[in-house]
Parts: C-alpha cells; structure tokens; sequence
C-alpha cells in the first residue's frame, strides 16, 4: 500500500499517516459561511483537500473514506446581510449554499460525502455545551454560555502560543459576562430580530465554534483522523474546537491530524478591495473588469502548481500558461483511454503531503514523451483532464500552438521572398498582446508573458 506523509500542524512535522481504522478514514474539512460568494481565497482549501479526499480514495477505496465539509448557516454575517437587504435568512442561506456548491464544481471539486448545515445541529450543540456546564469546563452569565479557556490545560497547543500571551499579544474583547479574557462564547442571547433557538440558558443562537465540534462529533465520532481548513482558521477557530471537543467528549485528542493551507495573493499582493485584486471565483470564471473568464480547470492548475503549504500567487501569467499546458495535455489525450494505474511518479508525489507541484512536473514529462495514457491517468488523480471540466478546451480560443506554425510558416516563405513585413507584423501583435516570442533554428515558441491578453490574439489566424 502506498505510504502517505502529511505535516501535521499539531505536531510541526511530517508525519507517515495511519488511520485509525483504515477500514473506515474520516476527515473533517471547515467549510463556509454562506452569506455571500467566495473568493479566490475561500476555494483554495477545497481544491487542496479535495486532491487530499481523491488520494485517500485511491490509497483505501472509495467506500473507506468519509469527508465532511460544513456550512455555516447562523452567522452574525448572515444575520447583517439579511438586515441590509431585507430579505429571508433562510432565502440567502440557500442561495449562497448553491452557488457555493455550483462555484468550486466548476473547479473540479468532488462533493464530500456530508455537508451538514449548523442549523441542523442545534440539538446537538446544546447538548454538548450542558455537559461542557456540568463538567465544569463552562459556565452560563447573562443568557451566555462561555468556555474556561484556563480549565484545558493544553489549551494553545496546535498554535504554540500560551494563554497569557495571547492575551499581551492580542486585544481580548472584555465582557461584563467573562471570568476570564480570553474565555469564549459557546452561546449568546438573540433578539426577536435574528434567529434563534430555544435552551436552558434563554432563547439565543450558537457560537461560531461549538458548530464544527458538535457537527464532527455526530458524523464522525469523537476522535477522528484529519481535520483540515485555511491556517487563518488555526487560532481561534480550530483551537477553540479541540479545547471544547476533548473536554466534552473526554478525550486526548480530536483529530490526529491537523492539515493547514497557506494563504493566496494576487500579482504578489495580499488580496483586498481597497487594491482592486479582491474578486471572487465566479468573477474569475465568468470574467470582471474587462478580463476574459478564466475556465475552472485552469484556476484548478494554478492553484495545484504550488504546494498547500506555501503563499500562493495568483497571476494572469500563470493562468495563461496553464492553460496552453491543458490545451496541449487535452490534444495529446484525446480519444486515449487513461492508464489502468496511477503512474507511481504522480502517486508518490501527491502522497508526499500533497506534492502537487511535483505531480504536476511528472506529467509534463510524460507529455514530452508522448505517454498518453499515464498523462491522462496521473491527470486525472489530480481532478485535471476529466471530462466534466472539458467544456472550455472545445470553446475554440485562440491556440498558440497554431500562431507559432503560422509564425514559423511565414518565416520560411519570407526566407525565400526576403519579404519579412508578414513576420514582423504577426510578431509585433504577438508581444503587444503579452506573448513572449522566441525564434531560432530549431524553430518558433510562444508563451505568455506579463500583460497576456488573449482577446487581442482574435483574427490572428484569419
């Protein structure tokens, strides 16, 4: 069986994985909170972990791998966008699941196995909490119920901070309902105005945190294998979860794996709309401010040409070279039935805790040599060249493979005539439409540059 390593945040190493029942591996994604699209950021977690969820299914079998992926349906977010629009929670809620679900398919993402929705887990949370109360571990103030940070003694583990510095660290919200500064709230009193639920402690709505908890709890029990999100979500969210889980479940240990992405940027920024590089998936997809859509499959490879665990740089450059590598993939594959095995130099690597970048490498050289079938088969394991994501390869953009035949076609003929005007000219539309040019004896190369545009590459092969 192929051996896999992930790096275990919890840990701070690389660690040979092995499940607790192999017969049954489960793992938790953080999903998100359904108020409005996601941007580019938000979808790059689910591109990681769905190649993670595809590589467990290959290792173990599809029928021995459960993945559960949340949305958050009660939120003070949803709850602001509902007042400022005037419409139902319930009406954003499926809404935003929708295009939620709709946005990272179209990126090649495989549905988990649940995707529960906190409402649904109401019950569940509020039985949780009583024990939390009764065990001593929370207490009830003013229609709240807060966690004792204090009383978890390996509280700050998974970040490596210690409770006292985070609270010289950070500025600490300091309620008239807390012992404690950095105790956290597990429930809080709602108005007739939001949502909310009946309980022992008064009508009121659950904490961001004790969702995942009760959630994960019921659909995977309460010691489990993986559990995985953006690392903005280490602290508070995901150490708030293992504080509250081992305390209400007894247990040592929540998850035995905490897998965490890096964050993304663009054009070498941090993503923000006060820059104007803050967009979301659908935007991308479907095109904004004068750029052309980028298809799913494309901002799919971009995403997987840098590891997880690195800062990743979304560029208009990138996107376009990936997509004249998927072209030419596309072209070498088609009508070729996949390799009945996962070639072991895509497997290895994706193993290798999610070495995408090095698949990826592997598979360009099986394009350079002509092996078909591993290209599409080591492809394929990456979520890349499957049918459902094969739309916008048969859309007939502009190809550069052609423009550099035409460009090397006029080349020769002007070798003969010593007219170079038809080359110069091709060239020229060339670079200003952002492609890099490079002619020698061995023949003529495009690839796109900074400034790429492809809409002023249209008629070039009229």
């Amino acid at each position: 069986m192929t051996e896999i390593k992930l790096h275990n945040t919890l840990k701070r190493r690389k660690e040979v994985f092995e499940p607790i029942d192999p017969e049954n591996v489960r793992m938790y994604v953080c999903g998100p909170t359904v108020y409005d699209r996601a941007h580019i950021g938000n979808a790059r977690p689910v591109v990681v972990f769905d190649v993670l969820y595809r590589l467990l299914r290959e290792v173990y079998g599809a029928d021995h791998v459960t993945y559960v992926r949340n949305f958050t349906d009660v939120d003070d977010k949803i709850n602001a966008r509902a007042a400022e629009s005037g419409r139902a929670i319930g009406d954003i809620t499926a809404e935003t699941t929708q295009w939620y679900l709709d946005d990272m398919g179209a990126l090649g993402a495989m549905e988990p196995n649940h995707m529960p929705r906190a409402t649904q887990y109401i019950g569940e949370m509020i039985t949780m909490i009583e024990k939390l109360i009764a065990d001593g571990f929370a207490y009830a103030h003013d229609g709240h119920v807060l966690f004792r940070v204090r009383k978890y003694d390996d509280y700050g583990k998974l970040s490596g901070r210690s409770v006292d510095d985070m609270i010289a660290g950070a500025r600490v919200e300091v309620a008239s309902y807390k012992e404690d500064p950095m105790d956290f709230v597990l429930w809080k009193p709602s108005d007739e105005k939001i949502p909310g639920w009946d309980s022992p402690w008064g009508r009121g709505r659950p904490g961001w945190h004790i969702e995942c908890s009760a959630m994960s709890y019921e659909l995977l029990g309460a010691h489990f294998d993986i559990h995985g999100g953006g690392n903005d979500l280490m602290f508070p969210h995901h150490e708030n979860e293992i504080a509250q889980s081992c305390c209400a479940n007894g247990g040592q240990h929540m998850a035995n794996y905490w897998l965490h992405n890096e964050m993304l940027q663009v054009e070498g920024k941090k993503m923000s709309k006060s820059l104007g590089n803050f967009f979301t998936v659908r935007d991308l997809l479907d095109g904004h401010d004068g750029h052309p859509g980028v298809p799913g499959e494309v901002i799919r490879f971009v995403f997987l040409s840098t590891h997880y665990g690195k800062p990743m740089d979304w560029t208009a450059k990138k996107a376009a070279e990936a997509k004249a590598t998927l072209r030419k993939w596309r072209t070498l594959t088609a009508g070729v039935e996949p390799a009945a095995t996962v070639p072991a130099q895509v497997l290895d690597c994706v193993a290798d805790d999610l070495n995408t970048a090095g698949a990826i490498a592997a598979l360009h050289g099986f394009a350079s040599a002509g092996e078909a079938a591993a290209l599409l088969a080591g492809a394929q394991m990456l979520g890349l060249l499957t049918d459902e994501l094969a739309d916008w390869a048969q859309a007939g953009d502009v190809d550069l493979g052609a423009l550099a035949d035409r460009l090397a076609a006029l080349r020769a003929n002007a070798m003969e005539t010593k007219d170079f005007a038809p080359v110069d000219a091709l060239k020229s539309a060339l670079v200003d439409a952002g492609v890099e040019v490079r002619m020698s004896k061995a023949g003529v190369e495009l690839s796109p540059a900074a400034g790429f545009d492809e809409s002023k590459l249209a008629g070039l092969l009229d």
